[in-house]
């Protein structure tokens, strides 16, 4: 065995050189692996006893991409390109034995080797486009070439890890070899090949798969028209997109000079920049300072749910899906009938799409248990409350809680507003209360705020964090405030928009702003999407606000037909005369003299109160980082993650220029707009949140 450098090793079995990375934890393309595989390589060729050579990686994992620490950072010893003109061009064939995931990076490296062989359970895809950026070392020329135009454009584009089986059908990979005998059976095929003596096999060369679509705009403009609505702000797919073309339509020199160009573009960009940002920030939002990660844990087993309403219904499917026995209570029996059949609606639903099977449906359903009496969740290891928000009744429920359940047992509740300090105080073990904030609709949105009184042990917080993971949830731990920190910040938006249709603006100029802000919605739609009526009571209704007077003219949203919008038969949204009279009237009855505003100011009165009250947030330690902020906002309320999130987005136009805006409004509009202490001092330090 020879030591290339201490991440690679080069052993002869027989005549095929094996080439082994052993890079923990991934086998990530850093310095010293680039240098391993050239040089490496370069010592297999010019040793005459060898005939072919593997490359192969230790641990978990082919290599899974880049070492994205390495970005914008000075390149060190052999390049990405060098070790891939190295093995190209070797004078003797080089395999490639895939197991974990040959992803990015890894999958470019294993489509410059002459054969490809992987074991069953091993994955292969090309996902730089999660981080705004294409594959930047020949994949988006490559691939095309080995799996057709069509194929390679779904993968660039999506990102999606593609099984090794469906690897072998589309020519990406040449063999299976069976699953833990990789090396054997790699060495096997290497043999095999050099007694055939099957060609080198340089995918550049290659032309048969391209070829096709070759003349034929028409794939990549229906393509574009098939995924606009996804790709709607993003730039990294319409790049991919454009490599794709290029790679279709040019030699493979220029098709190369194409994807260097526009790699360049994005990884110089905003938006890379922000959601490589989102991709770091998912993983530190699990991490918790003063929460030790061997803290212990409460075995949940099984879990109930108060309400079976939208909320309760959701909730409990996250727990259905992961495999948990849920009982959940209802107050009435039409009630729980209700909440029970609208689960498994919902997961037929799901089953007619073929994404689940009828008895993926039947064990979920099996999993679930109704009922009428709190008492049948005494042996419950998790109580979530999920019912309407009124403080009152939400501590009855606790107390009543508090002499049925187990001790030990984590008592949550689903608020989305209301203070649990003093929901807490209903019960005599405060330590065992938490938030646990779901989005609506609970069994799709990706979020979960983890809200943590002034009481709850550590314990409780850490369980419920690993709780969220095992559901899918990405969770973000955050302290007890109004509105915690989504909602906090969601107030100030809808405040300023609420007065910029009464300044000048109308619904749909505010909704047009923030949807091509890259929002999926702008505050109106989304009011009528919710109902104007959550909240409002036709009995004490007075007319005082504009939604109390759509109320009364049972403009309630979408499900009546008329909100801030008219909505046709198939809810398609039209700007509504009615709301624009009631909108002027309503202005001239309080004496605000309307001017016109500019979508500038829509943009900046929408969003600038939304960093100021993360600062704020910050401040009072209510979250833990500037990154949780986003990951709340991006998770919960659709903002694009091409941004960021609010607080990236107010780092990246400066802080300075936030703050001066704020104060601006804040001179002109009073000290709704007074800006944060925090705000002031990093733009007087000259910092960023990211500096935090």
């Amino acid at each position: 065995m020879t030591t290339i450098n201490p991440v690679t090793d080069l052993t002869l079995e027989g005549d095929v050189a094996v080439l082994t990375l052993n890079s923990p934890p991934v086998n990530a393309l850093s310095a010293p692996v680039r240098d391993g595989i050239f040089n490496g390589i370069r010592q297999a060729i010019d040793n005459p006893a060898v005939k072919a050579v593997v490359l192969i990686c230790d641990g978990r994992t082919f290599i899974a991409g880049a070492d994205i620490t390495e970005f914008n950072k000075a390149a060190t010893g052999a390049s990405l390109f060098d070790a891939q003109a190295m093995i190209e061009n070797a004078s003797k064939p080089v395999v490639a034995a895939i197991h974990g995931t040959a992803l990015g990076g890894g999958l470019e490296v294993a489509l410059t080797c002459h054969y490809r062989v992987a074991v069953p359970s091993a994955k292969c895809g090309l996902p730089e486009v999660n981080l705004g950026l294409l594959p930047g070392a020949g994949g988006t020329q490559r691939l095309p070439r080995i799996v057709g135009a069509e194929r390679a454009l779904e993968m660039v584009t999506a990102g999606t890890h593609v099984g090794a089986k469906t690897c072998k059908e589309i020519g990406l990979v040449d063999e299976l070899v069976e699953e833990g005998k990789l090396r054997e059976g790699a060495i096997a095929f290497a043999k095999k090949i050099v007694a055939e003596g099957r060609p080198l096999k340089r995918v550049r060369d290659t032309d048969d798969k391209v070829a096709p679509a070759r003349g034929k705009p028409e794939i990549f403009a229906e393509f574009r028209k098939a995924h606009a609505r996804k790709f709607r702000g993003f730039l990294a797919p319409e790049y991919n997109i454009q490599c794709i073309e290029a790679a279709v339509n040019l030699p493979f020199d220029e098709g190369i000079k194409v994807e260097q160009k526009l790699f360049r573009e994005l990884i110089t960009g905003v938006q890379s920049a922000a959601q490589r940002h989102v991709f770091f920030a998912e993983r530190q939002v699990w991490k918790l300072p003063d929460v030790p990660a061997d803290t212990p844990l409460i075995d949940v087993k099984k879990v109930g749910i108060i309400g079976a309403g939208t909320m309760g219904g959701g909730i409990a499917m996250n727990f259905l899906n992961a495999g948990f026995p849920v009982t959940i209570v209802e107050t009435k029996q039409e009630a729980l009938d209700r909440g029970i059949a609208t689960i498994r609606k919902n997961y037929e639903n799901t089953a007619k799409k073929g994404r689940l099977t009828l008895d993926d449906v039947e064990k979920r359903m099996g999993l679930l248990k109704g009922s009428l009496a709190l008492e049948d969740l005494a042996d419950s290891d998790l109580v979530i409350e999920a019912i309407f928000e009124n403080m009152a009744v939400k501590k009855d429920v606790f107390g009543k809680l508090d002499k049925i359940v187990k001790q030990g047992a984590i008592l949550a509740t689903n608020t989305s507003a209301l203070d649990i300090n003093e929901i807490a105080t209903a019960v005599s073990r405060p330590e065992a209360v938490i938030g646990l904030h779901f989005f609506s609709p609970a069994n799709v949105m990706r979020l979960l705020e983890v809200v943590r009184a002034d009481k709850t042990s550590k314990s409780v917080i850490a369980t419920s964090m690993a709780i969220a993971k095992k559901i899918g949830k990405i969770a973000a731990l955050v302290g007890v405030c109004p509105g915690f920190v989504g909602n906090r910040i969601l107030a100030q938006r809808q405040r300023e928009a609420q007065k910029l249709i009464l300044e000048g603006a109308m619904p749909w100029d505010v909704d047009r702003v923030l949807y091509d802000f890259g929002l999926p919605m702008g505050p109106f739609a989304m009011s009528d999407l919710a109902g104007l009526d959550l909240g409002w009571s036709k009995e004490t209704s007075k007319g005082e606000t504009l939604r109390d007077r759509l109320c009364e003219l049972d403009r309630r949203g979408q499900k009546t037909g008329a909100g801030f919008y008219d909505y046709d038969a198939n809810r398609n949204a039209s700007p509504s005369p009615v709301v624009e009279k009631l909108i002027l009237d309503f202005a001239a009855e309080k004496g605000i003299n309307r001017r016109t505003i500019s979508d500038q100011e829509i943009l900046e009165r929408c969003i600038y109160p939304m960093i100021n009250e993360g600062a704020k947030i910050l401040e009072e330690g209510k979250a833990i980082r500037a990154s949780d902020i986003d990951i709340i906002w991006i998770n919960g309320y659709g903002f694009p993650v091409y941004r960021g999130g609010p607080m990236f987005y107010g780092d990246t136009i400066g802080l300075d220029k936030v703050l001066a805006k704020i104060k601006e409004f804040q001179s002109q509009m009073g000290d709704d707009f007074k800006p944060s202490a925090l705000l002031e001092k990093l733009v007087a330090e000259g910092k960023g949140f990211k500096d935090l």
